[in-house]
């Protein structure tokens, strides 16, 4: 699976001295989310995420984490068309969250607001947001961004809990996906954990009670429900496909048309 982090090329420490004139223009360009195949999910986006994507749980210890999957290969998004648009109704915070990202100290009790300096969105012609005022006061759109990505890193850490909750009852287990595509090639998705369904059901009644108050059962449930979406991929792949095929058929200016 690819790393969390790949969509960020240099993300430096967001800073009134130095980033004073800086603008921040975004828009439905996902470009730098092209060659990331997953990403980060966390718990109060489940029920977002699960009618339209798969709902895994990859990494280890402290570090396990859910995940969307997005493509079958490692180096593929099949959720962005050609224009770079997303396919989806709902886009993951992770990627709504980009320029931005905290950085913390290494006990993590400091948190910093950064921001991908490499961001093709960033500029010093005032196209977009202003990040600072003439004054170097944040403006209301950084104070808003600082509120989100505050918001996120909160859910991110209650998703830790739930990931250590599942992990204590050993409720996850290896899981592969193997995927037949339109041209008869085979493809087999690995490195990631999904729940069991018969440890679940095996589960003492006091701790299924206890998962249900902590509504972490119904989590667990859309979770599973979401597997579903693994089918969706293929037909994804194939519409990829498609579409490459026929931007490839096109004449050229030069060919013409006869």
């Amino acid at each position: 699976m690819s790393t969390q982090m790949l969509i960020y090329e240099r993300a430096a420490q967001l800073s009134s001295e130095k980033h004073k004139d800086w603008s921040v223009k975004t828009g439905a360009d996902y470009a730098f989310a092209r060659q990331v195949n997953s990403v980060p999910l966390v718990a109060v986006e489940f029920p977002h995420a699960a009618a339209e994507y798969s709902i895994v749980f990859a990494g280890e210890g402290d570090a396990m984490m859910p995940i969307v999957i997005l493509g079958i290969r490692e180096d593929e998004n099949l959720y962005l068309n050609e224009a770079n648009a997303w396919n989806a109704k709902y886009i993951p915070a992770f990627i709504r969250r980009y320029p931005f990202v905290f950085s913390s100290n290494t006990d993590e009790s400091t948190f910093t607001l950064c921001i991908d300096e490499e961001f093709a969105g960033c500029n010093q012609e005032n196209r977009g947001e202003r990040l600072f005022d003439a004054d170097g006061a944040r403006t209301q759109y950084l104070e808003n961004v600082l509120r989100f990505v505050n918001d996120y890193q909160g859910q991110f850490q209650r998703t830790q809990l739930f990931c250590k909750k599942l992990q204590e009852l050993d409720l996850l287990e290896p899981m592969q996906a193997q995927f037949t595509l339109s041209g008869g090639e085979q493809l087999r998705l690995a490195g990631f954990m999904a729940v069991n369904r018969e440890r679940l059901k095996n589960l003492p009644e006091e701790k299924i009670a206890e998962l249900f108050k902590t509504d972490e059962l119904e989590l667990v449930y859309l979770h599973l429900q979401s597997m579903k979406n693994f089918s969706v991929m293929a037909e994804r792949n194939t519409a990829v496909v498609a579409e490459e095929s026929a931007q490839e058929s096109k004449p050229t200016a030069k060919e013409g048309l006869h």
